[in-house]
């Protein structure tokens, strides 16, 4: 991988509603534009990111998404307005960082959820993009929710009785039933998640952001991988569950399946997909549809690799990006 080049410039954009983004460039000034969309939603960005990109050959542009990062309002905070915070915003808020650093066009590289906003963006601003690589492909409907946080249960099951426990009464009171036909909403395992983390008292949102977490580590990071979600701390961690609840308790306010229905706007940009085969949060079967419906797309599988990826993903995508370098600059 590259080294880690620091940044030479940086800000906090106002993007409205009392916003504001945060964003940094690295690399080579004249360089080829490339932003990295992180995931989460509600991770913000991490300069790890940067060691995928040469930094001779790319102008590297990092970001964390409203509510999170150094982004401000932060989340964390109980008076952050979240109805102002949406895919439709963040879409718009990539559009108007891009105006502001006068790029043209540039590469999107990103994963999970950063696929996601990935897809949104490239789907409405497709003249914008010269090239999409994209690491554990997820579109976040309703249905891929579902599977996330009740169906996959069944292959983790006590520590998602622990997950459903930590939802408290609003859950347990109330027709949950809806969540696991996967079928109507996102849920009310979700939901409840999401009331718990807008409740009044610190504890009660502390608490349910560690539950959510531990869930996370469960099923996305394998034995001997850590637990990246569980090691967040304090703001950051609370942060993360606010956004994250919030977006999927509102199935990412995105019309179900459209990312994949729309996928045809993406004609004649080049991608590149990685996902393991045995994610067990983001099964393969949505990348697959993906690639189906946007015939530029190549679809790398990776074997033995789970949700976070490992050293082949980390490969292809590094091979991704050498090839790339020099396209369209």
């Amino acid at each position: 991988m590259h080294p880690v080049s620091a940044p030479y410039d940086q800000g906090l954009l106002d993007v409205g509603d009392g916003n504001r983004v945060h964003w940094e460039v690295s690399g080579n000034p004249d360089g080829k534009p490339a932003l990295v969309v992180h995931g989460g939603p509600g991770s913000g960005s991490s300069p790890r990111s940067r060691r995928f990109f040469d930094p001779d050959a790319y102008r590297l542009v990092l970001f964390d998404q409203r509510g999170c990062g150094r982004s401000t309002p932060h989340a964390s905070d109980p008076a952050a307005d979240m109805s102002v915070n949406t895919t439709a915003h963040l879409v718009a808020d990539m559009e108007r960082l891009r105006e502001h650093l006068g790029i043209e066009q540039w590469l999107l590289y990103g994963g999970s959820w950063g696929s996601t906003l990935i897809l949104a963006y490239a789907e409405a601003h497709p003249e914008r993009v010269t090239e999409i690589v994209i690491a554990a492909v997820t579109t976040t409907r309703r249905s891929e929710t579902a599977w996330l946080y009740e169906g996959v249960g069944r292959f983790f099951p006590e520590a998602h009785e622990r997950f459903r426990a930590g939802a408290g009464e609003r859950f347990r009171a109330g027709a949950g039933e809806r969540f696991r036909d996967g079928a109507g909403g996102a849920g009310d395992l979700v939901g409840a998640y999401a009331a718990l983390m807008n409740h009044p008292d610190r504890a009660v949102r502390a608490k349910a952001a560690a539950d959510w977490c531990a869930w996370e580590d469960a099923v996305l990071s394998p034995e001997g991988m850590g637990t990246p979600y569980t090691d967040r701390v304090d703001d950051t961690r609370l942060g993360f569950v606010r956004i994250c609840s919030h977006y999927f308790a509102h199935g990412a306010f995105l019309e179900e399946g459209v990312l994949i229905r729309d996928a045809h706007r993406l004609a004649g940009i080049p991608g590149v997909l990685v996902h393991g085969r045995v994610d067990m949060g983001g099964p393969l079967v949505t990348a697959w549809e993906l690639a189906r419906a946007w015939p530029d797309a190549e679809l790398h599988v990776v074997e033995r690799a789970g949700h976070l990826g490992g050293e082949e993903t980390g490969r292809l995508i590094l091979a991704a990006m050498d090839r790339f370098a020099g396209a369209g600059r």
